[in-house]
């Protein structure tokens, strides 16, 4: 990103001038919205006597524009792996003290040493919790218009008109999200997921720009409720939240049955990150937070409850049976070498994506 860091310095000079010191019992955690469970905080407020002031975004964006501005008050934030990658190369995020977090060594050093890719030395940032971006889908509605013989579980339902369209009237959302779409639309078309070719993205461009007349919405919460609800019929979303969906159809009794695929082809597989910004004002206590977030119980719970999987290899004990073994949350290793992870791009690879998401999202 362009003058990243120089945005940084400039932030963190404004507040070095002008921030004072706030009180070691408060707590500023800015986190995606439906990522936690009930009582993860008032357990935590509780255990420590820290009053916790919790935010949430819905994008990456959103969040790294805040943290580029600077000052943003926040204790503890929780960027996807990428954004992480290239947010601690510009300084953004002070190393964590790991003295402080006992509970690290919970953590499986499979995942950890991928996160190493991002994080060299797993220096700045803990797993907090993985999951894939697959497809939701109301199965009656979609079955209806589509017939019992559709591929649902190919992405040739999203990226070919012939299928999306007969979904276009029961309403279509899709991810905000360039960073996970477009290397999703490269990998199904057999090409880099982090290419940087124009005729790449070319390629890309053909095939998204028919589709696009059969989205109804780009955004990255509101489909949770809109599938949940019957509002809309299908969803390029995260495992999890699709889960939510689900859970919430069943709870309300409505008639309405969401499911999650991770497509046949496969897909994009993430982590999202427990950070601490430079400028943050209580960095003691996001520590004591992340070494909560880490206890097995606490871990266990949260998965439990926005059903997607974590890095805690102690926290399976406590596990709902239901979650740990469902494959959409957990995959198999089948599915698992199908899968690819998300990568920090170049500014060139950047520049060529966001004039292809803008011109899709646009439809011109």
């Amino acid at each position: 990103m362009p003058d990243l860091r120089t945005a940084l310095v400039a932030g963190l000079a404004a507040v070095a001038a002008t921030a004072s010191p706030a009180a070691a019992e408060e707590l500023h955690f800015y986190n995606w919205s439906d990522y936690i469970a009930e009582d993860t905080i008032p357990s935590f407020e509780a255990k420590t006597g820290i009053d916790v002031t919790y935010d949430v975004f819905d994008s990456n964006e959103v969040l790294e524009a805040k943290l580029l501005a600077g000052n943003t008050g926040y204790d503890l934030v929780v960027p996807t792996g990428i954004f992480m990658e290239r947010q601690v190369r510009a300084g953004i995020f002070q190393p964590l003290d790991k003295a402080k977090i006992p509970n690290i060594e919970h953590l499986n050093p499979q995942l950890m040493d991928y996160l190493a890719q991002l994080d060299p030395g797993n220096e700045h940032a803990v797993i907090y919790m993985w999951g894939t971006t697959g497809m939701g889908y109301n199965v009656d509605m979609v079955k209806e218009r589509l017939g019992e013989d559709a591929p649902l579980d190919s992405y040739d339902i999203f990226f070919k008109p012939e299928y999306l369209s007969k979904l276009a009237d029961c309403g279509v959302h899709v991810l905000d999200a360039p960073t996970e779409l477009l290397p999703i639309g490269l990998h199904y078309l057999g090409l880099d997921p982090n290419t940087g070719d124009r005729a790449d993205f070319d390629a890309l461009t053909e095939l998204l720009m028919p589709i696009r007349p059969y989205i109804t919405k780009f955004h990255s919460s509101e489909y949770i409720n809109a599938l949940a609800n019957g509002d809309i019929c299908f969803a390029i979303g995260w495992s999890g939240d699709v889960l939510q969906a689900a859970d919430r159809a069943a709870e309300a009794d409505n008639g309405v049955t969401v499911t999650y695929v991770i497509p046949e082809e496969g897909t994009l597989m993430w982590f999202d990150t427990l950070v601490i910004p430079a400028d943050a004002p209580n960095p003691d206590a996001a520590h004591a937070m992340i070494n909560h977030l880490l206890e097995p119980e606490v871990t266990a719970a949260i998965s439990n409850y926005v059903a997607y999987a974590n890095a805690n290899d102690a926290a399976k004990a406590h596990m709902d049976p239901e979650i740990l073994n469902d494959p959409r949350i957990y995959p198999t290793d089948e599915v698992l070498a199908r899968l690819f992870p998300d990568q920090a791009s170049s500014q060139a690879v950047d520049r060529l994506r966001t004039r292809l998401w803008n011109r899709f999202k646009t439809g011109i």
